[in-house]
């Protein structure tokens, strides 16, 4: 009975551990085979719902139907996959296909979501490069117009004509009556070459000379006639405009003495003036004389006045870094006065046509100005363009980079830009992973666990199970250590 009793447990022990060797067997062969088809370590798992083969990604792209590049977040298009599956978040992932992301930054939109951005779009027209200067300008006197009356003797002033800053005068109109004694002697000299003349041999020559000294002290033709006509020299001389215009200074008293060359009148004709206008240096290329400027006024609202550029100034305000432009305009009623402020512009032209878009089509980077391209079928790509200079309605110059008849976006574009640079790195990041290779969240954090299933060779131990052999029974050895597969029990 003995016996038998002993071979009976011997032979139910054997079965059972062959039973777990085998299993164990079994469960390493099917580790070491899902290894090979998935790329991953046996001993790891993906998490759940991202243990999907690789090979989803290819059955999706059946023929007729779009190519998936790759599976994204919803709630964060950063979060990407190489399979579906769910996100850190526990959502579905989103699959983000090819032809959405082909071009390398191009964004494809559907038009509902166009409307609800504001994408607008313009086209890129060929016209007239025409651009207004805008800018401040004061009105001064017209230097080339400007007199000052200063005798070429000294005397005494006997009366006033003109005593008032301010007052207008004709050409011809008295100003002043002066007593001098160098024209006291100049008037004798002539009476007598003039009563002399005829008897005397080139007593013509002689008056000649003696009327020239009196047109050299200024004095005017009629005052001469006015001296041959009385016979006798004058006491005090009146000195007449030179031409129309106002006093803007006056240094003339009433008996006061008169030094020669010193100024008794300063008389500006303000029947033209000037105004100087200020402008950037990068508007200097545009700007030449000859082109028509106009001028408002801001105590007289609605008027235009038309003039044109004469001058530019050769150098540069040293404190506001400006240049001015001196602009002329008729006057003829009066109502330009100097030392006014004016709203000056100035229409100038870059050539005779060229490229051009709305200016707020362009992005600028500081490195470079980028448009985005329609390409139909809401499908929109940045490109890099080169500009020239502003010009009016809102419009910048295109110097190349696009062609006369696209479309590009005018509004909107900056949720493209972020959208193509957000899937322009992600492209760049899907290029550079290997087939292996995937992102720490796609890892099974259970990875450092044993197998599913199989057992411990070494403790004995199946894995999930508390249980451990019966007691007395022990693992036998590597095969390589030549001792008995079982121990003699007791």
């Amino acid at each position: 009975m003995k016996v038998n009793g002993t071979t009976s447990i011997k032979a139910i022990v054997l079965t059972a551990l062959i039973t777990l060797i085998v299993a164990a067997v079994v469960g390493y062969l099917t580790g070491v085979v899902r290894f090979s088809h998935s790329g991953e370590p046996s001993g790891k798992s993906s998490p759940a719902g991202k243990n999907m083969d690789m090979s989803d990604k290819n059955e999706t792209a059946k023929p007729g139907q779009r190519k998936i590049l790759y599976w994204r977040a919803p709630m964060n298009p950063k979060e990407i996959y190489n399979h579906p599956g769910k996100s850190a978040m526990g959502m579905d992932l989103v699959p983000v296909y090819e032809d959405a992301v082909s071009g390398g930054g191009t964004v494809t939109i559907d038009p509902v979501i166009q409307q609800d951005m504001g994408v607008r779009m313009a086209k890129v027209t060929e016209g007239p490069l025409t651009y207004t200067i805008r800018t401040y300008g004061h009105i001064t006197y017209d230097e080339t117009r400007l007199a000052r009356i200063a005798p070429k003797f000294s005397g005494w002033i006997e009366k006033l004509y003109v005593d008032f800053t301010g007052q207008k005068v004709d050409a011809g109109q008295p100003l002043f009556e002066i007593y001098s004694p160098e024209l006291v002697t100049a008037q004798e000299e002539y009476l007598a070459a003039f009563k002399s003349r005829k008897g005397m041999a080139g007593g013509d020559n002689l008056l000649e000379t003696v009327k020239r000294r009196l047109l050299f002290y200024d004095i005017a033709e009629s005052e001469i006639k006015q001296i041959e006509k009385q016979g006798y020299a004058r006491r005090t001389i009146t000195v007449r405009s030179p031409f129309s215009g106002v006093v803007t200074e006056k240094h003339a008293v009433e008996g006061g003495y008169v030094m020669s060359g010193e100024t008794v009148y300063q008389i500006a004709d303000l029947s033209r003036v000037w105004v100087e206008a200020h402008i950037y240096e990068y508007e200097l290329p545009m700007i030449r004389e000859g082109l028509t400027a106009q001028m408002t006024l801001p105590y007289l609202p609605g008027k235009v006045y038309t003039g044109r550029v004469a001058f530019v100034y050769p150098y540069l305000q040293r404190k506001t870094r400006d240049v001015v432009i001196r602009l002329t305009f008729d006057n003829p009623d009066g109502e330009l006065k100097p030392d006014m402020y004016a709203d000056v512009f100035v229409k100038t032209t870059r050539g005779k046509s060229g490229m051009m878009i709305p200016d707020e089509a362009v992005l600028r980077t500081g490195e470079r100005d980028i448009v985005f391209v329609s390409r139909g079928d809401g499908k929109f790509t940045p490109r890099a363009v080169q500009l020239g200079g502003a010009l009016d309605n809102g419009m910048v110059q295109i110097l190349s980079g696009l062609v006369t008849g696209e479309t590009i976006v005018t509004s909107g574009q900056f949720m493209l830009d972020s959208e193509s640079s957000l899937k322009e790195a992600v492209q760049k990041m899907m290029e550079v992973k290997t087939p292996g290779q995937g992102r720490p969240s796609d890892m099974n954090i259970n990875s450092d666990k044993k197998m599913d299933a199989g057992m411990d060779l070494k403790s004995g131990t199946q894995a999930g199970s508390d249980k451990t052999m019966p007691p007395g029974m022990k693992m036998a050895p590597d095969k390589d250590s030549g001792n008995d597969f079982f121990s003699d029990m007791e």
